[in-house]
């Protein structure tokens, strides 16, 4: 096996990482701040989201075939400009449309990124070492996103929303250089023919679902919006035809065999409900914290930290542990917890205290670390090396859906579940009751991811650990 330089290729890939996902949450934080400059509506501030999303949603299926188009360094070069480019556009950004373009052109450098980071590890990597590697993408992952809402909360505080792009420049300037020095090309490159109806199905099907399920998390009909209902019947109709086409395929865009390996579709299946529970918990706990507890987006980015911190220093140590004890032990026990956690929460209310709920989150991100790394390197493990490229197109561009439809799924508990208690409130006007309808929304929300935990936990009992043998490349071992 070759020898790589792989604390710099991973320091490079982690810095850019780090940063990409730190400004995609950081800028939640000031949609607020950010409709008040523009004087936009809040249905247009969430474009901020949800083109974002779409734009990965977009581009993460063709991963795989980028990855077999152009070299490493080609790919991570070009994640790059784009991501630096589109950070400085939205450091100038004086208007709402020069802010939209700068969030496209970031979501297209992390669109490329993050695949090519999962990759990348899986080829310099052995396979007893990869766990703690992918235990440090974790770190990025879930870190990044966590510090984003209390950096950009001390940022709009005292300067400007401006300054959540100027402090991430320098970083990604710095990886750039660091992956320019040391980052060598990985993968062959062997050019397979594009075929423009896969790409074309796969850009209405995974685009068309996102943005119907992030337009029913959004609007007031929800999903009586034939906005919403038609571009998921149109996406559902588009991704059921690119299945089509990529198993008659010779040379697939995605390909789908990695669906044969019994151990990558737990793996997927875990990471897919980690990623509903995570983000509706994580839309929802904020939106509690402010306008039922009343609390400053400050203070409520403040104690959600501690959680989220512990859970990206504990990612790369429940990676060793994976390497060395496989996933069942940390999988069953971690989402356990995850569902008492979620437990306790779902009987919160305005009158809990914040030690109570900054212990809870503690808890929710311990048991979220010892699942997500672990399943999905176990998954990642079974595939044969060709099929790496596709397993992590396959398990990134699901994870964006599922991001998309738990999103969704969260703000309309919420808001049926405001509803129906304001519709049986004597006095639905008064911010007591406000607050207390939040308070019975956000319980609905816990109860709905604590039901996902369960499907989850269910499915723990059937993992086991993949033994990489890649001189048989039978999908049954």
């Amino acid at each position: 096996m070759k020898q790589y330089n792989t604390r710099a290729i991973m320091a490079s890939l982690l810095i850019c990482g780090f940063v990409g996902m730190f400004s995609e949450t950081a800028l939640n934080i000031a949609i607020s701040n950010l409709m008040d400059v523009f004087q936009i509506s809040a249905a247009t501030a969430q474009w901020l989201t949800t083109g974002f999303l779409l734009t990965l949603g977009i581009l993460m299926p063709m991963t795989g075939l980028l990855l077999q188009w152009f070299t490493t360094r080609q790919l991570f070069i070009g994640s790059l400009v784009s991501s630096i480019v589109g950070t400085v556009i939205a450091a100038l950004a004086f208007n709402f449309e020069m802010l939209m373009v700068a969030r496209i052109l970031q979501a297209a450098g992390m669109g490329l990124l993050i695949p090519l980071m999962f990759n990348t590890i899986l080829v310099v990597y052995p396979p007893e070492k990869r766990g703690a590697a992918m235990g440090f993408v974790g770190l990025v992952i879930m870190f990044a996103p966590a510090t984003g809402p209390t950096v950009a909360g001390l940022l709009i505080e005292y300067f400007t929303w401006h300054y959540i792009f100027w402090l991430s420049l320098p970083f990604l300037v710095i990886g750039l250089l660091v992956g320019l020095k040391y980052l060598e090309n990985v993968t062959d490159v062997t050019k397979p023919r594009i075929d423009l109806l896969s790409v074309v199905l796969s850009t209405i099907g995974f685009g068309g679902v996102v943005y119907g399920f992030s337009k029913a998390g959004e609007g007031s009909e929800g999903w009586t919006s034939t906005v919403v209902l038609a571009s998921i019947a149109i996406g559902l109709i588009a991704l059921a035809l690119f299945t089509l086409r990529q198993m008659t395929m010779s040379d697939p865009m995605m390909d789908l065999r990695v669906f044969k390996y019994p151990m990558y579709n737990v793996g997927l299946l875990m990471v897919l409900s980690c990623m509903m529970i995570i983000l509706s918990s994580m839309i929802i706990l904020p939106m509690f914290l402010q306008n039922g507890m009343k609390l400053s987006a400050f203070t409520a980015g403040l104690m959600l930290l501690p959680g989220s911190a512990l859970n990206g220093i504990l990612s790369p140590r429940m990676g060793r542990l994976f390497d060395k004890y496989g996933p069942k032990w940390l999988v069953i026990p971690g989402l356990v917890v995850v569902a008492v956690t979620l437990w306790f929460f779902s009987s919160i209310s305005t009158t809990s205290s914040v030690a109570f709920i900054v212990v809870l989150h503690i808890g929710l991100m311990i048991g979220i670390s010892m699942v997500w790394m672990p399943a999905q390197t176990n998954g990642l493990n079974q595939l044969p090396p060709a099929l790496y490229p596709h397993g992590t197109a396959v398990m990134n561009t699901l994870q964006q859906v599922a991001g998309a439809i738990g999103t969704a799924i969260a703000i309309i508990i919420l808001t049926s579940g405001m509803e129906k208690y304001l519709h049986d409130s004597s006095a639905p006007t008064q911010q007591t009751e406000v607050a207390n309808a939040m308070t019975a929304g956000s319980q609905h929300v816990f109860l709905f991811a604590m039901i996902v935990t369960l499907v989850g936990l269910v499915l723990a009992f059937f993992i086991r650990r993949v033994v990489v043998n890649h001189s048989a490349m039978n999908p049954m071992h």
